[in-house]
């Protein structure tokens, strides 16, 4: 199987990936939910960072440091700057954000690497739905010096029109910042992993295509 096939089953067994009726933040009602704080073991938080990293290094996407946004991000960059020293032999920074600016201390908003102008810089975050993480960390990377954010890997792109406009927010990102998103995978590969049986979920199919075509963008 391919590294997305494998994550997709990996998902399910996390019980981070499940079907049913689920009522999300958007008010839409959908037949899949992803709820990535079901990741709370070593061993999944270590597989977890070899599919970011195999992701990165499949895109060839240029980092010199990751970013974790505070909180979630946190442990999802350091796991896969760990992954990629250990599969790529590949030595690359993180750091992350406080919430509130720290007043004692070496003070300021960053833990880690400290960031310099022209640095390569690429955001781990769990999913995207509605771009209001880049919006809140973007001009947050540029106060602290003038980094080149090369990417933002999310796990997975729902592929969905956001509430405003017939765009998706991956690429409304993109217009907006000029930071292209790379899922480890999305809808659409999930949908296929039904249909082949390398999950189960067949029952669910129909309702995963109807809401795709309700929803969806290319």
């Amino acid at each position: 199987m391919t590294y997305q096939e494998t994550f997709i089953r990996f998902m399910v067994d996390c019980n981070v990936l499940t079907f049913g009726d689920f009522t999300l933040k958007s008010g839409r009602k959908a037949p899949y939910f992803i709820n990535a704080g079901n990741y709370h073991n070593g061993a999944q938080l270590l597989q977890l960072g070899r599919y970011y990293a195999a992701c990165i290094e499949e895109h060839k996407i240029p980092v010199e440091t990751l970013f974790g946004p505070a909180y979630k991000g946190i442990p999802l960059a350091a796991a896969t700057v760990m992954a990629m020293a250990d599969l790529y032999n590949k030595t690359v920074d993180f750091c992350f954000d406080r919430k509130e600016q720290k007043d004692h201390g070496e003070g300021g908003m960053f833990v880690g690497k400290q960031l310099c102008d022209g640095e390569k810089v690429v955001i781990i975050e769990d999913v995207m739905t509605s771009g209001k993480a880049m919006a809140e960390v973007y001009p947050k990377l540029k106060q602290e010096a003038d980094v080149e954010i090369t990417g933002m890997v999310i796990t997975v792109d729902r592929k969905e029109r956001a509430l405003e406009g017939t765009q998706s927010a991956v690429t409304a990102v993109y217009e907006k910042y000029g930071v292209p998103v790379y899922s480890i995978v999305t809808i659409d590969d999930i949908i296929r992993a039904i249909q082949d049986e390398i999950i189960p979920g067949k029952e669910h199919l129909a309702a995963m295509l109807a809401y795709r075509e309700q929803y969806g963008v290319s």
